[in-house]
């Protein structure tokens, strides 16, 4: 019989190997509850951080847009050419993928990335030095390199005329930009954007700081799961949260106008003017539809000079356009009589002698002769005789001035808009506001002011923004009309203009604004000279040192435009009286305001749908009206017409009808404004450029050719009207 051996097993390893499992669970146990880290992060975290891809959809900033729709600020694509100078890249010789010849490639991107050919040269020969782990170090190519500055920023159409080169090893890299269409157009009122750090915009100045909230969206997201080589794994659900696009804001800026108030600062600015400031208002309603400021600079690419906007945020003195309300406060108090006498030349104050422009004045003459001749001595009798301290401060204040105005929103750290000074106690500083001096104002305060004669003593608030539409399409800010307070009566409003015209008209033998009469037009106005205080006391001396001024209105009868123009220190002040005739002019035009034709109820006609009606039929309605038709193509039904139906037109206005054509001739637009060639063009799709101001001189397609829609129109504008008299250089100085 065998026996059997019986294994004895020992305790103690039976205990250790039990600890051992009961350790091994443990640790299982705790990591599969996530405790264990991995760089700051639970394993669980970091297995899906791994796995799972969050990537940002970057919101569009909102576009800026001028009243007739025109962008004047908006995010465009824009792209950064690089040069690939890594000879591996290529793998097959007759398809090279890095820049093979230097010299062909420098000369073919130099004009078009408006770089010299020497400077792309340089960037494509460059050397980078490379050292090994053993510090043996040699030059090498660098893998690609940048062609900038010209290459950066640069936009799709450029894009497309470098591919069109087809350059071995040139390529893009793609960005957004914020792009201004027109340049150096409403330069400060829109401001700029840039990115930050994070590649996200930022409103730096203007309407772009003032309103950087409403025009940014909401960034979304994609998240995904991704396998080892980071692509999405398809049958792994993903997470999308779409980005929300930023509102888009409306101005009350008109294209047209806009371009005149430039053209007017360009003829500024040819007296080289320390600052200057041209702004053109609907007196109506308050709307601001043009306003260019000096110095001036293209928001695209940023040479500025100075960050403080002349219309809204620079202070200064100014000078006699002052008379118009401290008269005003005269009249409205009941304390004026235009044909009381005074004796002009000087008055003293307390221990200062108050003096005309002149120095002596021109003996006794009426108080209304006086406001013509812009008499010192005439405002400081009616402010210290018959007003006194505190109903002039009062009346100032009613006005707007010494406080913001509203036109932009407040922002708690942003100087959106400066206040001014009117604070005077004593007599000679009462005196001296009656006339514009020791007081100071903006310009945007002084256009609020002007409102009150365009609404028969009503002052109403200025503004420039429209309306705020959302993604959705859905107004979410509309301004309007605002009435700020009733200032004077319109006997006194009436009384006041009646002043200003004779000012302009020449009525008397001092008046000092007859080099601002406009033939044709009802143009009412007071001219302006303060002088300009200096930083160590008292006012600088010398013929230039003076802020000038001119504040009208026309027609006057009743006013629809209010234009108002200031510049500092300009070695030729008839520049100012030229480029205030020539806004007028081309201002006027455009809106067909001459003389008392707005008040001519037979100067207007109401449009109809002229849609799918015959051509001949409409067009002799529309010309037998004082329109003028503007056929487009040979069809004999109309298909589209503009501006559409149940819009009222002053005479002379253009009525274009799109007609059932297969194709177009292009039409004579000789003299025509920007805006009757984007009327045009728009209703065929035609792209054209513009380059100027004013009307069409000339244009790239000849005249009666058949239009081909994918060329592009260039159009050249020019000012329709050359002043050719020599302006009287009138002094006004207070």
């Amino acid at each position: 019989m065998k026996k059997i051996r019986a294994i004895k097993i020992n305790i103690m390893f039976v205990i250790i190997i039990v600890f051992i499992f009961l350790c091994l669970i443990i640790k299982l146990v705790f990591i599969g509850t996530g405790n264990v880290t991995v760089k700051d992060k639970t394993l669980s975290e970091f297995a899906s951080d791994r796995d799972t891809v969050k990537r940002t959809l970057k919101a569009p900033r909102g576009t800026i847009y001028s009243s007739d729709n025109e962008v004047l600020a908006k995010d465009v694509n824009s792209y950064t050419v690089i040069a690939y100078l890594e000879p591996s890249r290529t793998k097959d010789e007759n398809h090279p993928y890095h820049v093979v010849d230097k010299e062909l490639t420098a000369e073919k991107l130099s004009p078009i990335i408006n770089m010299s050919k020497e400077t792309i040269l340089d960037i494509l020969n460059t050397k980078i030095k490379s050292c090994d782990e053993n510090n043996v170090c040699q030059e090498k190519v660098p893998y690609q390199v940048e062609l900038g500055p010209g290459g950066r920023g640069i936009t799709e159409l450029t894009k497309d005329q470098i591919e069109a080169l087809d350059l071995p090893g040139i390529d893009f890299i793609s960005s957004t930009k914020r792009y201004y269409p027109n340049g150096d157009f409403l330069s400060y009122e829109l401001g700029y954007a840039k990115t930050d750090d994070n590649g996200n915009y930022k409103g730096e100045m203007g309407i772009e700081s003032y309103y950087n909230k409403e025009l940014t969206g909401t960034d979304g997201y994609i998240e995904y799961q991704s396998d080892l080589y980071g692509y999405q794994i398809t049958s792994m659900p993903s997470v999308e949260k779409k980005a929300v696009p930023g509102n888009d804001i409306y101005l009350t800026i008109d294209t047209n106008i806009q371009m005149f108030t430039e053209q007017a600062r360009t003829t500024l600015e040819a007296a080289k003017p320390e600052w200057a400031t041209v702004v053109v208002v609907n007196a109506k309603t308050g709307e601001i539809l043009g306003v260019s400021s000096s110095p001036s600079f293209n928001n695209n690419t940023l040479e500025i000079k100075s960050y403080y906007s002349p219309f809204t945020q620079n202070t200064y003195e100014p000078g006699s356009t002052m008379k118009i309300f401290s008269f005003m406060a005269a009249m409205q108090n009941g304390v004026y009589d235009g044909q009381e006498k005074y004796k002009s030349g000087r008055l003293k104050v307390d221990d200062a002698v108050i003096k005309d422009w002149n120095g002596y004045g021109w003996g006794s003459i009426t108080y209304d002769e006086g406001f013509m001749g812009s008499s010192n001595v005439a405002a400081s009798h009616l402010a210290l005789d018959k007003l006194g301290r505190a109903k002039l401060k009062d009346f100032y204040n009613l006005l707007g001035f010494g406080k913001k105005t509203g036109i932009y929103p407040e922002i708690k750290g942003v100087d959106t808009e400066g206040t001014g000074l009117v604070n005077f106690r004593y007599n000679t500083e009462v005196a001296s506001a009656s006339y514009g001096q020791g007081i100071s104002v903006t310009a945007v305060q002084m256009i609020q002011a002007l409102t009150t004669l365009g609404n028969k003593g009503t002052m109403l608030k200025p503004y420039i923004v429209s309306k705020i539409v959302d993604s959705e399409g859905n107004v979410v800010l509309e301004n309007k009309r605002t009435e700020v307070s009733k200032v004077c009566s319109e006997e006194v409003a009436t009384d006041i203009i009646d002043l200003m015209r004779g000012v302009v008209d020449g009525r008397s033998k001092i008046s000092t604004g007859t080099g601002y009469k406009v033939k044709g037009y009802d143009l009412v106005g007071k001219t302006g000279t303060a002088e300009i205080a200096s930083a160590s006391g008292g006012y600088l001396s010398g013929s230039t040192n003076y802020v000038r001024s001119f504040a009208g209105l026309f027609p006057g009868k009743d006013p629809e435009i209010i234009v108002y123009v200031a510049a500092a220190k300009m070695k030729n002040s008839s520049y100012l009286k030229t480029a205030v005739k020539d806004l007028v002019k081309n201002v006027g035009t455009y809106l067909n305001i001459y003389g008392d034709v707005s008040d001519n109820e037979d100067a207007t006609y109401t449009l109809k749908s002229y849609v799918s009606k015959n051509v001949s039929d409409v067009s002799k309605e529309i010309n037998d009206a004082g329109l003028k038709s503007i056929v487009i193509g040979d069809g004999d039904k109309v298909i589209k017409q503009y501006p559409n139906e149940d819009v009222t037109l002053n005479k002379n206005s253009k009525v274009f009808l799109l007609t059932n054509s297969n194709s177009y001739k292009m039409i004579d637009i000789n003299g025509w404004s920007r805006n009757d060639v984007l009327s045009f063009t728009k209703l065929i799709n035609l792209n054209t450029t513009f380059s100027g101001f004013g009307y069409v001189k000339e244009y790239s397609l000849k005249k009666n050719s058949e239009i081909d829609l994918t060329q592009t129109l260039e159009v050249t504008l020019e000012p329709k009207y050359k002043e050719e008299e020599k302006d009287e250089d009138k002094k006004d100085q207070e």
